[in-house]
């Protein structure tokens, strides 16, 4: 019996500590909880990326590669725990698009945020278009510029339409800044004339891994003789002629840069270029003011809660009642504590979540107690009572919360970002409730328990006083 009674004040003393370290640790600031981006206000951008100019099999990678290069990029700005997704979007659309979701708590300017993403630059590779397709594309610019000759002002120029034209005269390759290792500020030895003196110019180094490096030299061993034009953001800074095949994975950029502009590149191509173009197709901003509305909200929500299911376990069940609310109360320290652990953000769904779970957790001590009730009014003692009602009620409970885990698997697996903090604090507060109402409830019912024919009078009257409703 004391080993059960020194079981049962060591998960009291682990309720209280856990309990403590979680109110300390939030009013020091030590290790305040992750809020979500509804709790904590600020941006929620949506990208559309473009993956037509990568193969099929190599969209998945490459939607990593671009969520991991944003994050990079973000993380250079120094926002606290910015949360960046893929996802598969079908809903309302013919066939599929991919999306990067990214949310960045406390930028609640979102034109800083926007600006933030967008500076992050594409970095591409291009090659000289076919012989024939050179020739068609010079004799269409060749027609625009007669047509606007012949017809004076009647007809304005079409610099656009050029432009584009003189753009397909390359074409996209493998090689884009996805496989960039790191680029690196450098002046050119010929120099640039500067009120009578000269100035060295600034150009960009850039080094391929090993994958871009093979890929460079299979591109120029292909095009000697020829250019390859590199783009920035769509742009051509420079194409220099391939003399030989270069290896090693090393190039240079060369374009009309000042140094500011160069350093500025340099710093954004190392932060992470972009290995497919993206397109902003929604914005969202959340105020500081009401994401603290909502965590009030949530949190007066989960104690009122807690208050009034303790009242009814207290006024139904008396002393079983009151003991369930002390391992409801551990419960609630272990879930707190392991949101900070993990660590978990949450959000209002997973605050939900944890309220439901709080439900679950007290469904199971009510069968428990129901079970307990039948054995008592059976005439049995308290001890083989409380013993013989938890093995009863065990099946009933695994069954339920078994179920319950897996629906919580399944939408943590196949949800979206939302959906998934709200089965990551239901899935969590359904495995804890099952030990908090299976082992901790039970220990500390044995605890005030003794061996057959020797429970008081007064320890069977609170008991069975509490179930004869």
């Amino acid at each position: 019996m004391w080993k059960i009674r020194t079981a049962a004040l060591l998960f009291v003393a682990l309720g209280i500590g856990l309990g403590y370290y979680v109110y300390q640790s939030q009013e020091n600031g030590s290790n305040q909880f992750r809020l979500g981006l509804d709790l904590s206000g600020g941006s929620y951008l949506v990208y559309k990326a473009d993956t037509t100019v990568v193969a099929e099999d190599e969209i998945n990678d490459s939607m990593d590669a671009l969520r991991d290069t944003i994050e990079r990029r973000i993380n250079a700005f120094g926002v606290a725990e910015p949360n960046v997704n893929t996802e598969t979007h079908t809903l309302g659309i013919d066939g599929k698009e991919e999306r990067l979701v990214i949310e960045l708590p406390g930028v609640t300017d979102l034109d800083e945020a926007v600006e933030m993403i967008g500076q992050t630059p594409l970095l591409e590779f291009k090659v000289e278009a076919s012989l024939e397709e050179q020739e068609r594309i010079t004799e269409e610019v060749n027609a625009i510029l007669t047509l606007t000759a012949e017809e004076g002002d009647s007809v304005q120029l079409d610099l656009a339409k050029i432009t584009a034209l003189e753009n397909s005269r390359y074409v996209d390759t493998e090689l884009t800044g996805k496989f960039l290792e790191k680029a690196t500020l450098q002046f050119s030895q010929a120099g640039i004339q500067n009120g009578g003196g000269l100035q060295s110019q600034p150009i960009i180094a850039i080094n391929f891994n090993r994958e871009g490096a093979d890929i460079f030299e299979e591109i120029t061993s292909a095009n000697v003789g020829k250019t390859i034009a590199i783009y920035l953001d769509g742009i051509i800074v420079s194409a220099p002629r391939v003399n030989a095949a270069i290896s090693g994975g090393s190039a240079i950029i060369e374009g009309d840069f000042t140094i500011e502009e160069a350093k500025t590149t340099v710093g954004r191509l190392n932060s992470g270029a972009l290995p497919i173009p993206i397109e902003l197709i929604s914005t969202n901003t959340i105020g500081p003011t009401l994401g603290q509305d909502a965590v009030d909200a949530g949190v007066y929500a989960a104690v009122l809660g807690l208050i009034l299911v303790a009242l009814v376990l207290i006024l139904w069940y008396r002393l079983p009642g009151l003991i369930a609310v002390i391992a409801l109360g551990i419960y609630t320290a272990i879930m707190l504590w392991m949101f900070k652990f993990i660590p978990v953000t949450l959000t209002s769904a997973g605050i939900t979540g944890f309220i439901i779970s709080i439900g679950i957790a007290v469904d199971a001590n009510i069968l428990i107690f129901e079970r307990m009730k039948e054995e008592l009014k059976s005439g049995k003692n308290l001890k083989t009572s409380v013993e013989v009602g938890f093995k009863r009620a065990w099946a009933s409970i695994r069954d339920a919360n078994i179920s319950s885990i897996i629906s919580a698997v399944f939408l943590f697996w196949f949800g979206t970002a939302l959906i998934k903090g709200f089965a990551l604090t239901f899935g969590l507060g359904i495995l804890i409730s099952m030990f908090t109402a299976v082992t901790i409830t039970r220990f500390l019912l044995l605890a005030l328990t003794k061996k057959e024919g020797s429970s008081s009078k007064f320890m069977r009257f609170l008991y069975q006083n509490g179930f004869n409703k």
